[in-house]
């Protein structure tokens, strides 16, 4: 199972780093995602990295401000947060890929493990 946590309450402006984890599951031959939803939202995509850990992917949202990195030794993925804003808000989840061939998915339906989710609040 996935466990995404490092989650909390920031002000808008400051950084968090957020941590997945893997026990019984091995990510490192998996494409790695970050979703996150917000109150009210439907969840959506983040960030996507190829599980060599070289290719990665960001939506328009958070580029330039977020940075997803892989420790496939420790069989954890990360998400450093920059320059926070409140609507980054939301709960984060981290994703494995379906398919060890899936290079840097960005739908959701292209992840099958879901860590449990660890909430972000950013106050303005």
């Amino acid at each position: 199972q996935l466990q995404a946590f490092g989650g909390g309450l920031v002000q808008a402006g400051g950084s968090l780093r957020l941590s997945c984890a893997a026990s019984g599951l091995t990510l490192s031959n998996y494409a790695m995602a970050w979703f996150r939803q917000a109150p009210g939202k439907e969840r959506e995509f983040v960030s996507t990295i190829a599980r060599s850990g070289i290719s990665t992917y960001y939506a328009n949202a958070v580029k330039g401000r977020f940075t997803i990195s892989r420790d496939n030794a420790r069989n954890t993925v990360y998400l450093q947060m920059n320059s926070l804003k409140p609507e980054d808000t939301a709960v984060y989840y981290c994703a494995r890929a379906a398919s060890t061939t899936l290079v840097l998915p960005t739908t959701q339906r292209l992840y099958h493990y879901w860590g449990q989710g660890t909430q972000v609040t950013v106050s303005s």
